[in-house]
C-alpha cells in the first residue's frame, strides 16, 4: 500500500510539474494530407471533435436522380472507422453554404440535421433532425421548428448539453411567407430550441426577430453556457456581428461583437464561427466594411458578455469562410480563403494580446461556390482541415490534412 502510494505520488507530482506542450511551432508548420473515408461525388465535410474525445466528419454523397447520402466517419487510433450512413433522401436542399452537419456528447448520443423541400418553391425547405442514442440506429427525421410555412429554414448551429439534450438554433423564415425570395413579407428570424433522445423539443424561443438571410450561426458551449453568433441586420442594411447568450436559463438581448458598420443590401454568405475553451471566446468573421474585405477576430474572456476589440487577420485579398479553434485560453488559429493569388485555404495562429504568426498555406482550392467551406477542428495535440476538392477531370472529393503539435 505504501509503495503503491508512493506510486501515485510521484506520478501527480510528474504531471503537475510537466508543462504543457508549446504550440509556438504551429504558428509555422504545414500541415500534411492524409486519406479520407469518403468516396467520390464526396463534398461538403464538417469536421467536429464530440465530447466524447473522438474526432468526426460528416459530408454528403451524391448520385444520380438528385439522390443524397448523409454519411460520417469517426478517427480511431488505426485510422477512419468505415462511413456509417445517417439518412438518405431524393427531395433535399443541397447548398454550398448550408450543410449538413452532427454533434456528439460525452455519452456518444449523436444529432445530425439536413435541409429537405417543403413545396416546390426554390427556397421552400425545412431543417430535418435526426438523433442516434449511443448504441442504437438513427432515428427520425423531425422538423426542428412547428410553424408549418414553406419558407426558408436552415444554417443551424449544433451544441451538445451532455445531458441527453442538444441545442439546436436556426435561421427561420416564417415571416418571410407571404413574399419572395427577393422582396420577403417580413424579416428572417434566428431562433433555438433544446432537442432530448426521444426526439422531443422544449425551450423553443425566438432569439433575434430580424437578422442577415443566408450567413451561417456559429455558436459555443463555455463553462458558463451557450453563446449563439451570427450576422445581425438592421433596419439601414447595416449587418455585422452578434451574439445572443444563455444566462440562469434565459436568454440575454442581442450585442453586438463589433461595429463594423458593413452597410450592403444582400446577403453577402459569410457566417461567423466561435470556439471556447473554459470561459474564453474566440469568434471570426468576414467583413467588407467601407469596401474593404476583412478577416477579423475577437477574443472574450467571459464567455462571450464583451469582446476586445477585432485584430484583423487578413486584409489582402479574401472571400471570407473562415473557421476557428481555440489552442489554449489565450490564443486560436484561424482559417480562411485567401484569392490574393490562386484560391488558396490558409491558416495563421492568433494570440489575444493581438500578436499572431505569419498565414500559412493548408492546400490551393477553388474559389468557386462548389468547393464549399474549409473546415477545421481539434483534439488534443492536432488540428485537422477538410475541404472539398473540385477536379474537371474527376468527381469532387475530400481532401484532409492534420498539424500536430
Amino acid at each position: 500500500m505504501k509503495i503503491h502510494l508512493l506510486v501515485v505520488i510521484a506520478s501527480a507530482l510528474f504531471i503537475a510539474c510537466t508543462p504543457p506542450k508549446s504550440t509556438e511551432n504551429i504558428a509555422t508548420s504545414t500541415p500534411e494530407s492524409f486519406d479520407s473515408p469518403a468516396g467520390e461525388n464526396a463534398s461538403l465535410p464538417y469536421l467536429i471533435t464530440g465530447e466524447d474525445n473522438f474526432m468526426y466528419m460528416s459530408w454528403v454523397e451524391q448520385g444520380d436522380s438528385n439522390w443524397v447520402d448523409f454519411k460520417y466517419a469517426r478517427l480511431e487510433e488505426n485510422g477512419w472507422s468505415e462511413p456509417q450512413l445517417i439518412a438518405s433522401g431524393n427531395d433535399w436542399f443541397v447548398n454550398w453554404a448550408d450543410y449538413p452537419m452532427i454533434a456528439v456528447d460525452k455519452d456518444g448520443n449523436m444529432v445530425g440535421h439536413y435541409l429537405a423541400k417543403s413545396s416546390a418553391g426554390t427556397y421552400s425547405y425545412d431543417v430535418n433532425v435526426v438523433y442516434k442514442p449511443a448504441g442504437m440506429d438513427w432515428k427520425g427525421p423531425r422538423l426542428a421548428h412547428s410553424d408549418g410555412t414553406a419558407t426558408e429554414h436552415g444554417f443551424v448551429t449544433l451544441l451538445p448539453q451532455n445531458n441527453g439534450k442538444f441545442l439546436l438554433s436556426w435561421l427561420d423564415g416564417r415571416n418571410t411567407a407571404g413574399g419572395s425570395h427577393d422582396s420577403p413579407a417580413g424579416p428572417m428570424t434566428i431562433r433555438t430550441a433544446l432537442l432530448d433522445m426521444n426526439g422531443e423539443l422544449s425551450e423553443e424561443a425566438q432569439l433575434d426577430e430580424r437578422t442577415c438571410d443566408c450567413c451561417q450561426t456559429g455558436g459555443t458551449m463555455t463553462a458558463s453556457g451557450p453563446v449563439i453568433s451570427y450576422r445581425d441586420r438592421s433596419e439601414d442594411e447595416i449587418r455585422d456581428m452578434s451574439v445572443v447568450r444563455k444566462v440562469n436559463g434565459s436568454w440575454s438581448a442581442p450585442m453586438a461583437i463589433h461595429d463594423d458598420e458593413w452597410k450592403i443590401a444582400g446577403c453577402p454568405v459569410n457566417g461567423p464561427r466561435m470556439a471556447s475553451f473554459s470561459n474564453s471566446i474566440a469568434v471570426a468573421w468576414f467583413t467588407a466594411a467601407g469596401g474593404k474585405a476583412k478577416v477579423k477576430m475577437a477574443f472574450s474572456n467571459d464567455a462571450g458578455a464583451s469582446f476586445n476589440e477585432p485584430i484583423i487577420i487578413d486584409d489582402s485579398l479574401s472571400i471570407g469562410r473562415v473557421d476557428v479553434v481555440m489552442l489554449d485560453e489565450s490564443s486560436a488559429l484561424v482559417s480562411w480563403l485567401d484569392v490574393s493569388d490562386a484560391p488558396t485555404i490558409r491558416y495563421r495562429k492568433v494570440n489575444a494580446d493581438g500578436s499572431m504568426g505569419e498565414p500559412v498555406t493548408v492546400s490551393r482550392t477553388s474559389d468557386s461556390r462548389g468547393s464549399g467551406f474549409p473546415q477545421m477542428a481539434k483534439l488534443e495535440e492536432t488540428v485537422y482541415f477538410a475541404w472539398t476538392v473540385l477536379s474537371k477531370e474527376s468527381p469532387s472529393k475530400i481532401g484532409l490534412a492534420e498539424l500536430s503539435f
